[in-house]
């Protein structure tokens, strides 16, 4: 790929006839490159982040979809630094279609993904991966585009004034570094909280396009031909055109895709920084879902089944004292508060948005109990594991409930560590019980009992347990898809656990009978506690680490 040639001779000329002729002086044609330089790099990292972002919400796992879309673009990258060098005795023509072209391809590529994901993502079959392809071929087309950017500007820089090409490199990666700084810093704190994923990659498009033209149809007209003036100001104003076109109708294409993931029964859609919070159905008898950035947390259908599997074989033994870390939807506390004994419940829940749609929404609120309005519930938002680390190291909780989501979330696999049950279990009691969830079963085994060796890793005692759902069509529980929840045995995975003996699965003495819901028509028996013990036994999966937050292993 890198073309063997001799050094040019010392004083060769330059490839092209003569300096530029410009409609400015030489200082000020350096320095207008040289800002066209730092836009270009602020927008190509803005695409970078744009990518990261939106692959992490759809696709999950935001240190693999970071990894892959990193990769693959500086591979592009360098790939497409060697193919402009084909280019750059026409390097001013060349650099404008090139940024017209990554305008059209970066300021689109969040709303082709999204579509992508929304309209094909329970095709299934060989389609099943077509996000994560979708999302290959734009992390190597942007690569490309912005690989080709360097050597031409480097072309175009030496045709304003010829230096030692030290120095042209050097005013070229100034200028770069600090664009890519100041993209990297805007995406999180103006572009998207401000106008979303996807108008702001958009309006990077714009900005983009608008400025290579610029330089080049206002700096360097002089080296284009009347033709390809021309067509490169049409090229751009199509550009412009198809991203203000996208950017109208923005709002209708989103309320569109949402319906195609959630269903036509969204009722609340909630955008709090980066995340999204929806609710759907809850009304007329329709089953309430809560979705957080994409994911299902509390599906109305079998939520009752999965927060009794939950809490109730944790609350056999003295339960004064409860600690409900996450479950800011306020379902795992209602299970608590079932029993009269409890005299305080401290929830720790990281999104405040969350929390604040169980207090307000009149469908959320009655289905979790008005939990929020009781005495003894005391709300902290704050992550987690800050929470443990920070508190008081002493055994005060009788009972700890983990209502988090899938270890197989980057985001929460610090909540899975050996460090995490190390601090959970400084605060529990000699004879109190830890309940994980540790996600499904059938489809993660590897990671279900990662989670119980590194809960014994951490000390504990474990029980581990399995239940299905037993409702057709039903959500698998917390951090599952609609797309992928239609595809998906319904079952999940859970682990009790104790500093002292290993705890018996147990319903515990005064346990309502009346807790379930009448949908279900099945009661949570000790008979179905032996039958799950039983189901994830069947499962194990032997000689696994635990799983640490230097070394994680979901």
């Amino acid at each position: 790929m890198i073309e063997p040639h001799a050094p040019a001779p010392p004083g060769a000329p330059p490839p092209w006839a003569g300096p530029a002729r410009l409609p400015v002086r030489q200082r000020t044609g350096r320095f207008l490159v040289l800002a066209c330089v730092f836009v270009c790099a602020a927008c190509g990292l803005v695409y970078e982040l744009e990518l990261v972002a939106l692959a992490s919400y759809l696709i999950g796992d935001s240190v693999t979809q970071a990894s892959v879309v990193l990769s693959v673009m500086v591979f592009a990258m360098g790939v497409g630094s060697l193919a402009a060098k084909r280019l750059r005795w026409h390097a001013a023509a060349a650099f404008g279609a090139l940024e017209a072209l990554l305008a059209l391809v970066g300021g689109c590529s969040a709303m082709a993904l999204y579509a992508v994901f929304a309209w094909t993502g329970d095709w299934g079959g060989p389609w099943a991966s077509g996000p994560r392809w979708l999302l290959v071929a734009f992390s190597l087309a942007i690569g490309l585009l912005i690989g080709a950017e360097v050597p031409l500007l480097m072309e175009l820089i030496q045709r304003i004034r010829r230096q030692d090409a030290g120095g042209a490199v050097a005013d070229l990666f100034a200028a770069d570094y600090v664009g890519a700084l100041v993209g990297g810093l805007a995406f999180p704190f103006l572009l998207l909280p401000q106008l979303g994923q996807l108008t702001g990659a958009m309006l990077t498009g714009a900005v983009n396009a608008v400025v290579g033209a610029a330089l080049v149809l206002g700096l360097f007209r002089r080296d284009l031909s009347r033709r390809a003036r021309r067509l490169l100001l049409g090229a751009n104003l199509a550009v412009l055109g198809v991203l203000a076109t996208a950017t109208v109708l923005v709002d209708d294409f989103e309320q569109a895709a949402r319906e195609a993931v959630y269903g036509d029964d969204v009722r609340v859609v909630l955008q709090t920084g980066v995340r999204e919070i929806a609710l759907t159905g809850g009304t007329d008898g329709r089953p309430l879902d809560l979705y957080v950035d994409g994911r299902l947390r509390v599906g109305g259908r079998a939520g009752d089944r999965y927060h009794e599997a939950l809490v109730h074989p944790a609350m056999d033994g003295p339960h004064a004292r409860v600690l409900v870390l996450g479950g800011g939807d306020g379902l795992a506390a209602r299970e608590v508060l079932r029993y009269s004994g409890v005299r305080r419940v401290d929830l720790v829940a990281l999104d405040p948005a969350v929390v604040d749609l169980a207090r307000r929404d009149p469908a959320l609120s009655r289905l979790n109990g008005h939990v929020y309005g009781d005495a003894r519930v005391h709300v902290t938002v704050t992550d987690a594991f800050r929470s443990l680390r920070t508190g008081p190291p002493v055994p005060s909780y009788d009972v700890v409930i983990a209502d988090l989501p899938d270890p197989g979330s980057t985001a929460s696999t610090k909540l899975y560590s050996q460090e995490f049950y190390g601090l959970v279990r400084r605060v529990l009691t000699p004879g109190g019980r830890l309940v994980v969830h540790a996600g499904p079963v059938s489809s993660r085994p590897r990671a279900f009992w990662t989670v119980e060796a590194t809960l014994r890793a951490a000390g504990l005692h474990t029980t581990p347990y399995r239940l299905t759902a037993r409702v057709p069509g039903s959500p698998v529980g917390p951090d599952r898809t609609a797309r992928a929840a239609s595809r998906t045995p319904d079952d999940w995975g859970f682990v009790l656990a104790s500093p002292g003996a290993r705890p018996p699965l147990l319903l515990g003495d005064g346990t309502p009978g009346s807790r379930l819901s009448p949908r279900l028509n099945s009661h949570l028996t000790e008979g179905d506690l032996r039958a799950a013990e039983r189901a994830a036994e069947a499962t194990r999966v032997r000689g696994l680490t635990a799983s640490t937050l230097v070394h994680p292993r979901y």
